[in-house]
This record gives C-alpha cells, structure tokens and sequence, in this order.
C-alpha cells in the first residue's frame, strides 16, 4: 500500500505574533486530487512552503511521498511537481528555455515542445516571458511543473490570470494527469474552480482545518434547505417563535421588517407566510433562494472570500 502522498502532523508555523499554520494534521491519500481551500491569509501557501521546506515549522512534522519534509527535500523535489503563486518568471529568457531549464534541473530528457503544446503555448515557444499576460505566465509554470512526470503535482493558485477557457484547460490536464496516476493537491480560495475537479477538499481558515469531506459529502450537508425572505409590515414581535414551531422551518432570524427562514422542504414556503399573516403581519414582499456549496464555504471562512469565477484575462 502507497504512502500518503502528503501527510502532517501537529503542522504549526508562527510569525513573530501570527500563528499562520495551527496545528494542521492533513492526509492526502495517493492517487486522489485534493482541493486545499481557503481565502487569502488562511494559511495554505504557508502550508505549501512547509510541505517543500521553503520554511520550516514552528512545531510538528510533516511526509511528502512518505520521505521526511526537511530531510529528504532533495528527493521530494525531483519526484514532485510545483506551480507556485504568483513566482516571477524571466522576462529575456523565451517559454522555451524556461521548460529546457526546468528539464535540466530536474535531469530528464523531456520534450520543451511537447510540454509547451500540453499547456497551449506552441504557438509562443520562441516568444520571450516578458511579453506574456498573467495567464500564459500560469501556463508556463504548469508546463515547467510538468517536467519529470511528477508523481505529486502541488498547484498553487493555479488558474490565476486565466481566463475561462483556460481554467478549464487547465482542469483538463489535471484529470489526465490524475488518470496517469499523479496525486494533484490543488490550492485555491475559489471553490468553484476545485469543486469540478476534486475528489475530497479540506478548508483552512485562520491557520486552521474547519472542515474536511468530499464534494458529495459538502453537498449533503448543504441539503436541500432554501432560504425564504420576507418583508413585512408591521412589527414582528413573537413570530420567530411560530415559525420554529412549524415542521419544515430549519432557522429564522428577524432584522427590522426582515424575516429570514431556512426551508427543509420547498413546498413549507406557503405554511411560513400564512403564519406571517395569522400573526397580523402583511407580506410586503418575498423571494427564495437555494442554499449552495458557496453559501457552505463562506460559512467556513471569513468575509471578502471570492467564491465567484475569476476576473476573465485574455491570453494573447
């Protein structure tokens, strides 16, 4: 049986007075592609830069490929694949010497071409790095990731700058990767780019794990609830605790002339309102809403999560 491809124990990172990494015990199976979540801050880069020994740990250890994070890095780093955030690239150098320059260190005998025409960027091999947008910029670092067909790709923020043609491109090549048999853990504070991809996704927040399932296991606790808006006339004293006394009704939360319900059921909208009405309230107004895996991860997660698609970038 493989070792996890990623494992830590106890993971804590502390800066000066920021505890950026709290305590992490992770596990990323061998084989599956893990979705690492989380907004800006949350402690995910600080995790990955453990995982590569780019800094080390305050306290707990941490396996990569089951080989020891600080003291075989040297061999984690020929048998692992790495798209940083946001890593300069070389402005005079062309996508080309890129790729041959990650070949080499890596000391294998990749094709530069193939690789650049895996990532979409044929067409500019011979074209310098200072003259792409952001993301041909990604498709670059993925192509140079690529390199030594790695056993373990972390990808960091990968589909920054792209556009949505290429993000799923680039969910592409991670499915056949993954079906080669390649563990992809996949950093981003965008759910919607990992939850099409995934098999399990973990979200961090404030240098913590909140929580961990698959996609079918998030969607299940999100349920089928929908959330019932209604303004109403009239002051709403007392009528939270009705609307708790009915079957279907999961929460009620009462602001000024606002009532907010939680439905289990969809067909409970015309019980809530006519208890408004009984309650002497008249029913300025309503709308419903379906509850989504976006409303579970801003739950998790502080305010200003961007769980909506990327700003579109167009790739020259």
């Amino acid at each position: 049986m493989s070792p996890p491809a990623i494992e830590t124990r106890n993971l804590t990172r502390q800066f000066d007075d920021v505890l950026a990494v709290d305590s992490l015990d992770l596990t990323v199976r061998s084989g599956e592609i893990y979705g690492f979540l989380g907004p800006n801050g949350a402690g995910k880069s600080t995790t990955i830069n453990m995982l590569l020994d780019y800094i080390r740990p305050t306290d707990g250890r941490a396996t990569v490929l089951g080989l020891d994070a600080q003291t075989d890095i040297k061999e984690i780093h020929q048998r692992v694949g790495v798209l940083p955030d946001d890593v300069g690239l070389y402005d005079r150098l062309t996508a080309r010497k890129h790729v041959e320059f990650a070949i080499d260190v890596k000391e294998t005998d990749d094709d530069p071409d193939a690789l650049l025409e895996r990532v979409g960027l044929a067409d500019a091999a011979d074209r310098k790095a200072g003259g792409f947008s952001k993301g041909m910029g990604q498709r670059l670092r993925l192509a140079m990731a690529l390199v030594g067909d790695p056993e373990l790709l972390i990808l960091d923020e990968p589909t920054s700058g792209l556009d949505p043609n290429g993000a799923r491109e680039l969910r592409e090549i991670v499915r056949e990767e993954n079906e080669r048999g390649t563990t992809v853990f996949f950093s981003s504070h965008i759910l919607g780019q990992v939850e099409a991809v995934c098999d399990r996704v973990g979200i961090m927040n404030n240098g913590r794990m909140v929580v961990e399932d698959t996609i079918e296991g998030l969607r299940d606790e999100v349920g089928s609830d929908t959330q019932l808006t209604v303004q109403v006339g009239g002051k709403p004293d007392g009528v939270a605790g009705q609307l708790r006394a009915l079957d279907a009704v999961s929460s009620v939360s009462v602001e000024g002339s606002t009532i907010r319900v939680g439905l289990t059921e969809r067909g409970s909208k015309t019980a809530v309102l006519s208890t408004i009405e009984d309650a002497g309230l008249t029913v300025d107004d309503f709308s419903t809403e379906q509850a989504s895996l976006d409303d579970l991860f801003a739950s998790y997660t502080s305010k200003g999560v961007d769980t909506g698609p990327e700003p579109a970038e167009v790739d020259a």
